[in-house]
């Protein structure tokens, strides 16, 4: 069992629900990229998604874009992101890291050679956007043999033939993109979350986590009633950006933290089955 089920069976048994955040590697700079792993632990976070830069995120909304930018300006590269989670993991052995990229670094660099290198540096799981689950048995198996999980999307037009293929792939747990449309977008509708977290739920036995769209307490403490996990990215880059670099550790944490007492609020059991 790795860190990612250790945390969600924990996390189970005390009827909580995971806080996943996301910051992109190296924004605001390389040097300020652990200090806030750290800090996103403290402010309460059971899991981190850690962006891995790419110059053409088209995925990622104008918000998670620029970051790329930020961090590529900064020259943060596949194997400068692996000694960021080495040097985290020098003082946390325990809270779960996921890398969250694009197929194109992974490419360049070679699977095996990437689930080596990822393992030793401490991660734990990994999601890559444009791997689609009809061509990723290798890739599953790869990461499997260096105990990472494959972490993958699943959103709101998802055909139930991908479903189930994703249900039979996917370890650790699922990311649900609640809104059509790319990172950073508005408008949630908590009726369709539900709707379709209870048909996800028909073929998916691992834990569903939910982003896109999370910007407030009240939302994330909604979206935590439906589903096993709350992931926030936008908002937090958001923060980043617009804070002077001395004070972003202190307003990361402050942010993270209200997150972190609303899905807290009347936390409900867990849906995992």
């Amino acid at each position: 069992m790795n860190r990612i089920n250790q945390t969600f069976t924990a996390l189970r048994a005390n009827h909580r629900k995971a806080l996943i955040p996301f910051i992109t590697a190296g924004d605001p700079d390389p040097e300020l990229t652990v200090d806030l792993m750290h800090c996103l632990v403290e402010a309460g976070s059971d899991i981190i998604e850690l962006g891995v830069p790419f110059s053409d995120p088209m995925a990622d909304g104008p918000t998670i874009q620029r970051s790329s930018e930020r961090a590529l300006k900064h020259h943060v590269t596949l194997y400068g992101v692996f000694e960021m989670v080495a040097q985290f993991r020098s003082k946390n052995a325990h809270t779960p890291v996921v890398l969250m990229g694009y197929a194109n670094p992974v490419e360049a660099m070679g699977h095996t050679i990437f689930a080596k290198k990822a393992q030793e540096a401490g991660v734990d799981g990994v999601l890559t956007v444009d791997y689609p689950p009809e061509e990723c048995e290798q890739w599953v198996d790869c990461l499997g043999q260096h105990n990472m999980d494959a972490i993958f999307l699943l959103s709101p037009t998802t055909k139930l033939e991908r479903i189930q293929q994703v249900a039979r792939l996917a370890k650790g747990y699922v990311y649900y993109v609640s809104l059509k449309g790319v990172t950073g977008a508005l408008h949630l509708d908590l009726q369709n979350i539900k709707a379709m977290l209870e048909k996800l739920r028909q073929s998916v036995s691992i834990p569903i986590g939910v982003g896109f769209g999370i910007r407030d307490g009240a939302t994330a403490r909604a979206v935590a009633e439906l589903a096993d996990a709350v992931v926030i990215g936008s908002r937090i880059i958001e923060e980043i950006e617009s804070t002077p670099r001395n004070n972003v550790l202190n307003k990361v944490k402050t942010l993270v933290q209200s997150f972190r007492t609303a899905i807290n609020e009347n936390a409900p059991h867990s849906n995992l089955k």
